[in-house]
C-alpha cells in the first residue's frame, strides 16, 4: 500500500474508519443505555433511540480536542501512512468483534490506541510514540473509572441524606424522570468523545495524503460522518453487553441509575473538554460499581468486575500486536511500499 493513494482506495479507508466508528457505536452501546434498560425505565428499543441522538448531536457541545490528541498524540503524524491507518484499524476491529462476540464489555477506546501504537510500533519503532499523548492516555485507564467511581459513590450519599424522610414511591417516581436528563447527558459525553476518535483518525489520514494543503484540522463532513456512524451503531443495539453492564455487575434501580449515568456523565465531560480519550466502558463501570458498592461492598459481582478489568488490561496490547502483524502482512503484499 504506497503513502500516495488513489481516491477510490482513499475513500475506501475512510469507510474502514467509519465501519470502526459503527461497530464503536455498536459495541458501547451498553454504556449508554444499560442502566436506563436494566431499571426499566426505557425498553430497549426506545433506549437505543434516545442514546442515538444525543451521540449525534454531542458534536454541537464540545470542541474537537480529542480528535487533535488521536490525531496527532498518540504517533507521530508524520510517520502516518495509509498502511499504518488501515492495520491499526484492523487491530481495533478486530479485538471490538472479539469482545463483542465474547460479551465482554472491554474499550473501543483503547482498542483503537493499541492499533495505532502497535501500528506505528511496526513501521518505525518506538520513535513513532508521542510519549505525553499515551501515557495520559494510558493515565485515564485507572483515573476514569475510578472518578466515576467517586463521583456516583458520593452522589449516592448526597441523595439517600436529600431523600430521606421521602417515600420509596416518591423517590422512585424522581429518579424514573431523572434518569432521562441523565442517560441524556450520558449519550452526550459518549459521542463527544467516542465518535472524536474517528474523527482523529481520518483526518490525520487526509493529512498524510496532502489533502487541505497538507494542514492538520477535522473537517466538518468528517465531524458528521463520524456522528452519524456512532449513532447508526448506538441504534442497533448491543444487547449481550447491555445485560452485563446492566444486571450482572449489580442490581440497579432508577435512583441508583440516575447516580451512576451522572457520574459517569460528568466524568466523560472533564475528559473531553481535557482533550483525553477515555474509555466510556471503563468509565461506567467504574460508576455502577460505586453505586453497588454505596449499598455494600457483597451487591457487587467482583468475580464479573475482575474479568471486565482483565479486558481492559490486555486491550491494548491485543489490538497492538493484531495491528503489528496486520501492517507486516501489508508491507509483504505490497513489496516492502507500505
Amino acid at each position: 500500500m504506497d503513502a500516495a493513494l488513489s481516491f477510490p482506495l482513499l475513500v475506501a479507508l475512510i469507510g474502514v474508519a467509519l465501519a470502526f466508528d459503527f461497530l464503536n457505536g455498536l459495541h458501547d452501546a451498553a454504556n449508554s443505555i444499560a442502566t436506563i434498560v436494566s431499571t426499566r425505565v426505557l425498553k430497549p428499543r426506545y433506549a437505543v433511540f434516545w442514546a442515538a441522538f444525543f451521540n449525534f448531536i454531542a458534536f454541537l457541545f464540545f470542541g474537537l480536542h480529542v480528535a487533535e490528541t488521536i490525531g496527532r498524540g498518540i504517533v507521530s503524524a508524520d510517520i502516518v501512512t495509509p498502511a499504518v491507518i488501515f492495520a491499526a484499524l484492523v487491530g481495533a476491529i478486530a479485538w471490538n468483534l472479539i469482545t463483542w462476540g465474547l460479551g465482554i464489555p472491554s474499550s473501543s477506546s483503547h482498542a483503537l490506541i493499541g492499533g495505532l501504537v502497535g501500528a506505528g510500533l511496526a513501521k518505525t519503532g518506538f520513535s513513532a510514540i508521542v510519549w505525553s499523548g499515551l501515557l495520559k492516555t494510558i493515565a485515564a485507564i485507572v483515573l476514569s473509572p475510578l472518578t466515576g467511581f467517586v463521583l456516583a459513590l458520593l452522589l449516592v450519599l448526597a441523595v439517600t441524606w436529600a431523600f430521606v424522610r421521602a417515600t420509596p414511591f416518591a423517590v422512585d417516581r424522581t429518579f424514573r424522570i431523572g434518569q432521562f436528563v441523565s442517560a441524556s447527558l450520558y449519550s452526550l459525553g459518549h459521542g463527544g468523545n467516542d465518535a472524536q476518535k474517528t474523527m482523529g483518525i481520518i483526518a490525520v489520514l487526509l493529512y498524510s495524503q496532502g489533502v487541505y494543503g497538507g494542514e492538520f484540522h477535522v473537517p466538518l463532513w468528517v465531524v458528521l460522518s463520524c456522528q452519524a456512524a456512532m449513532a447508526l451503531g448506538t441504534l442497533m443495539g448491543g444487547w449481550r453487553i447491555v445485560h452485563t453492564m446492566g444486571s450482572r455487575i449489580t442490581r440497579l434501580n432508577p435512583m441508583q441509575g440516575f447516580c451512576a449515568e451522572t457520574g459517569g456523565a460528568l466524568t466523560l465531560f472533564g475528559a473531553t473538554w481535557l482533550g483525553v480519550p477515555v474509555s466510556t466502558t471503563h468509565t461506567i463501570t467504574g460508576a455502577i460499581v460505586g453505586v453497588g458498592s454505596a449499598r455494600r461492598a457483597s451487591a457487587v459481582r467482583w468475580g464479573v468486575a475482575s474479568d471486565i478489568v482483565v479486558a481492559w488490561v490486555i486491550t491494548i496490547p491485543a489490538a497492538a500486536a493484531i495491528a503489528a502483524a496486520t501492517y507486516w502482512m501489508t508491507r509483504f503484499f505490497a513489496g516492502g511500499a507500505a
